[in-house]
C-alpha cells in the first residue's frame, strides 16, 4: 500500500514538472515571437515664412497664432523712420533734377537774349566804322602817303572788330538756342536717376505692410509687437493645410512596396484611427551618420534608412502637421 502511494506521488510530480516545462515553453514562445512590424510616420505640410526687406520695429500684428488667412491678407505692419527719411531725400532729389532739366530745356531768359543781341549789334556798328577807316587807310597806303606801321595798326583794329562781331553773334546764338544737347541729355539723366531712387524707396514703403504668401493657418509668430526685426528676419509662419504629405523613415530591407507611384493605406490615430489612401511620391536615403544600423550583431551588412513621402489622394478635414500616421497596407 505504501509502495503504491509512493508510485502515485512520483507520477503526479512528473506530470506537474512536465506541465511546468510546457507552460514555460509556451510563455517563452509567446514572449520571443517577433511582433508585427510597425512603420510610424508623421504628417507634414508646406510652410511659408513671412519676412520683410526693410529693418524696423513691429508696430502691429493683425493676426494671431491659429487664425486662418488668405493669400494677400495684411498680417504685419513694420514701422521704419529711416525709410520715411529716405523718401523725403528722394523726393527732394527729384525736384532738384527736374529744375535742372527745365533750365536746360528752356535756355536763357529773355533779358539775357536781348542783352546778347544788343552786344552783337554794337559789335556790327563798331566793325562798320573800322571797315570805313581801314578802307581810307588802304587807299592812302596804296598812294604811299602813310607808313606801313600805321597801315598795320589800322588793319589789326579792323580784324579785331570782325572777331568781336563773330564772338557777339556766337553769344547771341547760344542764348537763343539754350544749353547744348549734351547738357540737356545730362539733365534728363539726372531726372531718370532721381525717379529710380524714388521708386526704390516707394517699393520699400510697400514692404512695411507684409502680406500672407499663401492660404493657410498662422502656425507660429516669432517677435512681439514693439520688438526690432532685421532685414529678412522671419516674423511668422503660414502653414498651408491643403498641401500635406506623410513622411516615414524606413529601413532599406523594409522598402518593399514603397517605391514611387505605389499606393498605400495609412491610419491616423488622432482622427479615431481613420484610414487614408495615399501615393508614394518621394524616396531618398537619409544621412548615413544619423541612420546607420547593423542588421545583425555580427554585422553582415549595414542597413541604411530611407525617407519615404506619400501624398493623400484627397483633402482630409481636421488633419494637422505633427500628427502620427501608421502604415497599414502596401498595394
Amino acid at each position: 500500500m505504501a509502495k503504491e502511494k509512493k508510485t502515485y506521488n512520483l507520477v503526479i510530480g512528473i506530470v506537474a514538472l512536465l506541465a511546468i516545462i510546457v507552460a514555460i515553453a509556451i510563455i517563452g514562445y509567446i514572449v520571443s515571437k517577433p511582433k508585427p512590424l510597425v512603420i510610424q510616420g508623421e504628417v507634414e505640410a508646406s510652410e511659408y515664412r513671412v519676412s520683410g526687406k526693410v529693418p524696423g520695429r513691429v508696430e502691429q500684428m493683425y493676426v494671431r497664432e491659429g487664425e486662418m488667412v488668405h493669400k494677400g491678407d495684411t498680417v504685419v505692419f513694420i514701422d521704419s523712420p529711416e525709410v520715411r527719411a529716405k523718401l523725403a531725400q528722394a523726393q527732394g532729389a527729384l525736384t532738384s533734377a527736374r529744375a535742372q532739366k527745365n533750365k536746360a530745356q528752356n535756355g536763357a531768359r529773355q533779358e539775357q537774349i536781348t542783352g546778347a543781341y544788343e552786344l552783337w549789334q554794337q559789335a556790327i556798328v563798331q566793325e562798320d566804322v573800322m571797315k570805313k577807316s581801314f578802307d581810307r587807310v588802304q587807299r592812302l597806303y596804296d598812294q604811299k602817303v602813310i607808313s606801313a606801321q600805321k597801315y598795320d595798326e589800322t588793319k589789326a583794329k579792323y580784324d579785331a572788330s570782325v572777331a568781336q562781331t563773330k564772338a557777339a553773334k556766337s553769344q547771341y546764338d547760344m542764348a537763343v538756342n539754350g544749353a547744348r544737347i549734351e547738357d540737356k541729355e545730362a539733365a534728363e539723366g539726372l531726372v531718370d536717376r532721381a525717379m529710380g531712387a524714388l521708386q526704390e524707396v516707394e517699393g520699400y514703403l510697400g514692404e512695411l505692410y507684409l502680406t500672407a504668401p499663401s492660404d493657410g493657418v498662422i502656425s507660429a509668430t516669432f517677435p512681439k509687437v514693439g520688438e526690432l526685426v532685421g532685414q529678412g528676419s522671419p516674423i511668422m509662419t503660414v502653414t498651408d493645410l491643403t498641401d500635406i504629405w506623410f513622411t516615414f523613415n524606413v529601413r532599406e530591407d523594409y522598402l518593399h512596396g514603397l517605391k514611387q507611384g505605389d499606393k498605400i493605406s495609412v491610419e491616423v490615430p488622432a482622427l479615431d484611427g481613420k484610414v487614408i489612401e495615399a501615393t508614394v511620391t518621394y524616396r531618398a536615403v537619409r544621412e548615413s551618420y544619423a541612420t546607420w544600423k547593423a542588421t545583425k550583431e555580427t554585422g553582415m551588412y549595414d542597413a541604411k534608412t530611407f525617407e519615404v513621402r506619400a501624398v493623400p489622394s484627397e483633402y482630409i478635414e481636421g488633419i494637422y502637421p505633427g500628427m502620427t500616421v501608421i502604415l497599414k497596407e502596401r498595394k
